[in-house]
């Protein structure tokens, strides 16, 4: 993992966006529950967050209107949480960045250096790599 401490957000700063952050946009959140994004987001949803569905594919998610894209949610959305292949996630971040997001999260697997300066110089905290799932089980559930 070649990870820049400039670019990447820190512990601190993660455990800050996983309790100040409630509003999460799920890019690519999948409706077959076999999936990672569905147990991701079904997790965070139970865990009070709200999850924001982003598929051209579905209807509804998990209870949720989904949106074909970041662009046409019609309400702010804090965090960013991208299960797309690194070929989409300049456009996404682009989309996050304009539509006033506060968060880029790319999933375990996912790092895109480039867009994850842009969105840092735009005033993103971004985080690379990392799976809200896990890292929010450390932080509230008996691990860190």
């Amino acid at each position: 993992m070649t990870e820049s401490p400039e670019i990447q957000a820190s512990a601190a700063e993660i455990t800050e966006i996983l309790d100040t952050y409630r509003v999460i946009a799920v890019v690519g959140l999948s409706a077959n529950p076999d999936r990672p994004s569905y147990q991701v987001a079904r997790y965070l949803q139970e865990h009070g967050y709200r999850i924001v569905p982003v598929n051209p594919g579905c209807r509804e998610v998990l209870g949720e209107k989904c949106y074909p894209g970041l662009k046409d949610i019609p309400f702010p959305v804090e965090v960013v949480d991208i299960f797309r292949n690194v070929e989409a996630i300049p456009g996404i971040v682009e989309e996050a960045i304009s539509g006033g997001a506060k968060v880029v999260w790319m999933q375990l697997g996912l790092e895109e250096p480039r867009s994850a300066l842009k969105a840092r110089q735009a005033g993103l905290l971004v985080v690379m790599d990392r799976c809200l799932k896990i890292e929010h089980g450390q932080r509230h559930l008996g691990g860190h």
